[in-house]
């Protein structure tokens, strides 16, 4: 059977595009959409609390949609990390991501193609993940006090900087968590975000994050989320009859990058993953009492996405269990977005479960959700991969010191081993 990757993601963004029409009516869409566009998406800017939901499921769609044909013209093949870029498109089109601010940056990454003389496909799913920064685009062009004629096209220009900056700085930054951290452009993004904030506060506009949130399409948002997911699972079944008994074998692979599943395993049982993850997401976030809303649903899309390229339910759960843990002894409010959101995307480290075990999972979640909560400051909100920003600090300070443990582990164990002959 052919693959259905794109065919499944074009009929997702379909399907929300659809959805926004019957949520609302055309009028309130067209004014939605605007309000989206000129928002200041620094995070947490929730677009179905500044747009509607109406107008956030159609940005989603349209995002969605937009990218799905992008990666067919450029004939990018639906691999496991293709998989990743979409939904994380998608779902972080409901909190910072729009039709206007994410052309800028694919604009200069084509640039730095041509300058190097490479082809532009080979680098459009890191400009994809490199929207992180899109909020730098509209808090620019939008938020700041210049008049539009001057601040949009300066908005636009930045936007280029970061599309022709980000591939190189994406290349090199990947060394200092080793893979373990699977949103490696959230943490460039991170760096590089760090850098704008601190030059634009040189000149006296300041960057500060916000908590705009939605809590009324709770119940609406969830139920969605339960179909879709359902029917994730029902396309691995129906693609394989042992998919169910192949996805055992899933849990062997640690997750670190690059683990593609599509690659690994097969379409079927990377859909089964997707949809399994899917749930025990939304499982999540009613244990922890949480709000179905734009934030909450830009972690799950992305954990499934990646759970194309890296997360199943035995590296990811431990993440989840230590920020859970770690949210009860500590000041913040579990049931609070930006806590639920930091175990969702903190999933980021699942390598480091996969790798290292359970409890270095647990440890791992802990870390992240310490340093999730305070880095956002850092950058000023505008890396909308906050979490994959503290994910590769989490991970190149954590991973060193399990190597040394297990490596001494090892000396122990094999002299033991020589003693006992």
């Amino acid at each position: 059977m052919k693959s259905i990757g794109s065919l499944v993601t074009l009929l997702v963004s379909i399907a929300l595009i659809v959805l926004a029409f019957l949520l609302d009516s055309p009028q309130s869409l067209i004014k939605g959409q605007y309000e989206i566009i000129i928002a200041p998406d620094i995070l947490l800017t929730d677009y179905i609390a500044v747009g509607g939901i109406g107008a956030a499921f159609l940005n989603a769609g349209l995002m969605g949609l937009i990218n799905t044909l992008l990666l067919y013209m450029l004939k990018i093949p639906m691999n496991g990390l293709a998989m990743a870029s979409i939904y994380t498109v998608i779902g972080f089109s409901f909190i910072g991501k729009n039709l206007f601010n994410f052309w800028p940056i694919y604009l200069g990454g084509l640039i730095y193609s041509k300058l190097k003389d490479i082809k532009f496909n080979s680098i459009f799913i890191v400009l994809m993940f490199a929207t992180t920064l899109s909020p730098v685009v509209s808090q620019i062009a939008f938020g700041i006090n210049l008049s539009p004629p001057i601040a949009i096209p300066l908005g636009i220009i930045m936007g280029i900087i970061i599309g022709f900056t980000i591939v190189p700085l994406s290349e090199q930054v990947v060394k200092f968590h080793d893979g373990y951290n699977l949103y490696n452009i959230g943490f460039a993004g991170g760096l590089l975000g760090t850098l704008i904030a601190s030059l634009m506060r040189g000149t006296g506009i300041i960057f500060n994050t916000q908590n705009i949130l939605s809590y009324e399409h709770s119940s609406f948002i969830c139920l969605m989320l339960i179909i879709l997911f359902g029917i994730f699972i029902i396309i691995g079944i129906y693609k394989d009859d042992n998919s169910l008994t192949d996805y055992i074998s899933i849990f062997s692979h640690k997750g670190r990058t690059p683990t593609d599943f599509i690659k690994l395993k097969g379409e079927a049982v990377t859909y089964l993953n997707m949809g399994l993850m899917g749930i025990i997401c939304i499982i999540y976030v009613f244990l922890l009492k949480g709000v179905f809303n734009g934030p909450v649903m830009a972690g799950i899309f992305t954990v499934v996405g990646f759970s194309a390229f890296g997360k199943h339910p035995k590296n990811a759960v431990p993440i989840l269990a230590g920020v859970m843990l770690s949210a009860y002894f500590n000041i913040w409010e579990s049931s609070s977005t930006s806590v639920i959101i930091a175990g969702l995307f903190g999933t980021t480290l699942a390598p480091v479960a996969g790798k290292y075990g359970f409890t270095a999972g647990i440890i791992a979640g802990v870390l992240h959700l310490a340093i999730s909560m305070n880095v956002g400051v850092v950058h000023g909100g505008v890396n909308l991969y906050n979490n994959g920003f503290a994910g590769g600090i989490v991970a190149g300070i954590i991973v060193p010191i399990l190597n040394m443990i297990q490596k001494e582990r090892n000396k122990r164990n094999n002299r033991a081993l020589l003693k006992s002959r």
